[in-house]
């Protein structure tokens, strides 16, 4: 049996603290999910150390969370995550923050009539799309379907279909094939 085929023996997490969990699931025990009770993963889905969620999240299948990212924007925001999607190492997904106008502190732990303006909303990652290293994704935008966003990007508005984005802030340079990917998800069942 070859390195890669050899099934993981780590420690993980109770996936039983979940809303819902699908089959052929390793998350990492060194994952933090502050609501548990918000979070549905999907079939063939992996998500490695250090990865932190404070979100409600939608996880699809054939899905990969890699190490260190970081979700948030609490429990009044969502990331939906579809099938055959990648998140790489070190990523940052802002479904909600601070406007940080002034409006008031920007600290959570300021009492509510004190706390600035709040945008919580969604972050959506489209099936077959993927983003890079270190990425930064603002809140309410949308991955379009096998879009890419390439490492150290800024994502502040949805992406186009099919389309390889890069920069700060991110900007379109690529038509992305699609052909290969579409057959082998029929292939699948999808």
């Amino acid at each position: 049996m070859s390195d890669q085929s050899k099934p993981i023996k780590s420690a993980q997490y109770d996936t039983t603290l979940l809303k819902g969990c699908g089959e052929d699931v390793f998350v990492s025990a060194n994952v933090e999910i502050r609501r548990p009770h918000l979070v549905t993963l999907g079939s063939h889905v992996a998500i490695d150390s250090g990865v932190y969620i404070t979100t409600a999240a939608q996880i699809g299948d054939y899905t990969h969370l890699s190490p260190y990212i970081t979700v948030i924007g609490g429990a009044q925001s969502t990331l939906i995550v579809e099938d055959f999607v990648t998140i790489a190492a070190g990523s940052r997904l802002i479904c909600g923050s601070d406007q940080f106008m002034g409006d008031g502190f920007t600290s959570v732990t300021a009492p509510e009539q004190y706390r600035d303006t709040v945008d919580f909303g969604t972050i959506r990652c489209a099936r077959f799309s993927g983003i890079g290293t270190n990425v930064v994704v603002m809140p309410n935008v949308t991955i379009a379907e096998g879009s890419v966003v390439g490492a150290c990007s800024l994502v502040t508005k949805d992406t186009e279909p099919w389309t390889i984005y890069v920069g700060v802030p991110a900007r379109p340079i690529k038509i992305r094939p699609r052909a290969k990917m579409l057959e082998y998800a029929k292939q699948l069942g999808y």
